[in-house]
């Protein structure tokens, strides 16, 4: 069975706009653009009757559209950084939605996530970076904002094991609803 997570698809020009970003760190290993997404809840390997009743329960997922900014860049990692992302403007809407998913999870029975959620789009991974470079690398960035644009979906996506993530196959796609 394949790796299972729920998440927020980015926009072709936005993902353009990441992608005129890429560059400037060496040994990072960038991000296809087709790939970036912003994570709500990693599911991980599952059977298949587990993961055909995750997909029914978000099939009930009751949560209307809203807006969303991508702001600034970061790193995971602190003094060891592995990971550079773009942050998210803060959304009250993005967590509401996050916490369903969470919640439908551990009903079913998966343990609880035991990281904080912070949205972000991961753009690269970074394998001994010089912090110095990467520090940079955010200063300059640090005033990034994408334009506004509107989630109205969610989707369920898959991937296989391999280095860095990706390639990402949306299983199920799941419309939010205006009356929500």
């Amino acid at each position: 069975m394949p790796r299972l997570f729920t998440g927020v698809e980015i926009p072709s020009d936005v993902a353009f706009d990441l992608e005129l970003m890429k560059g400037g760190i060496a040994g990072a290993r960038w991000i296809d653009r087709d790939s970036f997404h912003l994570t709500l809840r990693f599911i991980g390997d599952i059977d298949e009757p587990l993961a055909r009743e995750i997909a029914y329960e978000l099939d009930g997922v009751e949560a209307r559209p809203f807006s969303l900014r991508l702001k600034g860049v970061g790193v995971f990692g602190g003094n060891k950084p592995h990971t550079l992302f773009a942050g998210v403007e803060e959304s009250a809407d993005l967590r509401r939605l996050q916490s369903i998913h969470e919640r439908i999870c551990q009903v079913l029975g998966l343990d609880a996530d035991p990281r904080k959620f912070t949205p972000h789009v991961t753009l690269a991974r970074l394998k001994e970076a010089d912090h110095g470079v990467v520090h940079r690398y955010i200063a300059d960035h640090s005033l990034y904002k994408s334009q506004v644009f509107e989630v109205d979906r969610f989707v369920l996506f898959s991937s296989r094991p391999s280095r860095g993530g990706g390639p990402y196959a949306v299983e199920e796609s799941y419309q939010l609803q205006a009356g929500a």
